[in-house]
């Protein structure tokens, strides 16, 4: 797999690139700003991007909009210190599979990064959290608790994880998604997540 790490912190870059490149099978390129990241992608396409947030030149959500014009097959993950839900709904209303925060675990990253290339879109726990800090959205569409099992979905947890949370079983989560997906027609989790951070930045 190809991977390409933007970020304007050169230390970061390099031990990113270190980290990943014990991964058989990985290569990895570095960039540092966004500009140079839409550069590398048409030197040598990358099958996923570590995009940082914040970056001089080009910053990270707009160089996610323009490689996804572009090169819409790339899968981009931002990877940054902010959790602000701005630059959440920002980054995934650009194209961005996923949103994880440097203060991941190194496994942590390389899981996320696998589960991307699978199709997956990927959100860290800690963005969940900084996004239960506001009010979560509401869709007239849905009930009171399938609004709230959607705002759990879009911040990245799983079936396991929202059932412990609300105190139901796994079952009745399963259900109440796929109640969900049929009133979104929506097909998937993943799509679950685009929409709503879409409507967060709208």
């Amino acid at each position: 797999m190809n991977l390409l790490v933007v970020d304007d912190d050169g230390l970061i870059r390099d031990s990113l690139k270190l980290l990943l490149e014990m991964e058989d099978g990985w290569t990895v390129r570095t960039a540092p700003d966004g500009e140079a990241a839409f550069r590398a992608c048409a030197e040598a396409q990358p099958d996923i991007i570590l995009m940082d947030v914040r970056m001089p030149v080009c910053d990270g959500v707009e160089a996610t909009r323009r490689i996804k014009e572009a090169y819409p097959l790339v899968k981009i993950v931002m990877l940054t210190t902010f959790t602000d839900d701005g630059y959440i709904a920002s980054a995934i209303g650009a194209g961005a599979e996923g949103y994880l925060l440097k203060s991941t675990p190194a496994d942590g990253i390389v899981e996320r990064i696998r589960a991307v290339e699978k199709g997956a879109m990927v959100f860290d726990k800690g963005v969940g959290l900084s996004a239960k800090k506001t009010a979560p959205l509401s869709f007239g569409e849905l009930t009171e608790r399938e609004n709230e099992v959607l705002s759990l979905v879009a911040a990245g947890l799983s079936n396991n994880e929202i059932a412990a949370k609300l105190f139901l079983s796994q079952g009745t989560i399963r259900n109440t998604v796929s109640a969900i997906l049929d009133k979104l027609e929506l097909r998937d989790r993943t799509q679950l997540a685009v929409y709503y951070w879409k409507a967060a930045q709208d």
